[in-house]
């Protein structure tokens, strides 16, 4: 079930299992000023999800906001084919038999109004193929003060089952912002990490929502940076 979260934006979550842990995910709504909803990283669409987004707006954009949190939305978009589905770069290359309609593109302004985004640059991830970049966009909206990301970031506690709770213990992540030691080992370009840190933390948010933890309520603006500066080994701050 969707539940709203602030002004403007609802999470849903389901059951999800990576490298035999269960990590959960989640997907973000959003909806513009002139009710059209945007659907970041989509889950398994429920019938009362399908209720809900319809009595809460007319659902135009789904994105896929990385090269991994596909798996759903190509479901959402037989659920509304009115609505664009939107892809992070390279994800029409890795999988061609998505039926992609737009490549969100970095120097475009605006594309949804109310709903800030940018890439994530130089972030890598530990995948079945070795070091994958994740080619990462990560949003924020202003009218609730919500930073949104996808893998980015982790945050787990002791809501989650035993064994998850000592695995974000052992490699980071646990009630705590921040990428894992996995994350740290993959992405050599921290430079251009550093600098997508730096332009995040112009933004003015309080909230962090991300795909795999819990929400981060307060502070998250705080915990964003203690985060990164603990992956980095250095202090950040907003870019000039």
């Amino acid at each position: 079930m969707l539940r709203e979260i602030d002004e403007e934006i609802w999470v849903a979550e389901q059951p999800l299992r990576y490298l035999g842990l269960s990590v959960g995910t989640r997907m973000t709504v959003v909806r513009l000023a002139n009710r059209e909803l945007v659907v970041i990283s989509p889950i398994q669409a429920s019938d009362a999800i399908v209720s809900q987004l319809s009595q809460l707006g007319t659902v135009k954009h789904i994105i896929a906001p990385n090269l991994y949190h596909y798996l759903f939305a190509a479901n959402f978009k037989l659920l509304y084919p009115q609505a664009t589905f939107w892809a992070a770069p390279g994800l029409e290359v890795k999988k061609p038999e998505l039926s992609v309609d737009q490549i969100i593109k970095s120097d475009e302004d605006k594309l949804w109004n109310g709903l800030e985004f940018m890439f994530f640059d130089g972030f890598r991830v530990l995948g079945l193929s070795g070091f994958d970049l994740l080619n990462e966009c990560v949003f924020f909206h202003s009218a609730s003060r919500t930073l949104i990301l996808t893998d980015t970031a982790f945050h787990f506690d002791e809501s989650f089952p035993m064994l998850t709770q000592f695995a974000a213990r052992l490699l980071g992540g646990y009630k705590r912002l921040s990428p894992s030691v996995l994350e740290r080992i993959a992405t050599i370009d921290k430079e251009s990490v550093r600098k997508s840190v730096e332009q995040v933390l112009n933004w003015d948010f309080e909230r962090v929502v991300m795909a795999h933890g819990s929400i981060i309520e307060q502070n998250g603006k705080e915990k964003f940076k203690q985060g990164y500066e603990q992956f980095l080994g250095r202090s950040v701050n907003a870019a000039a």
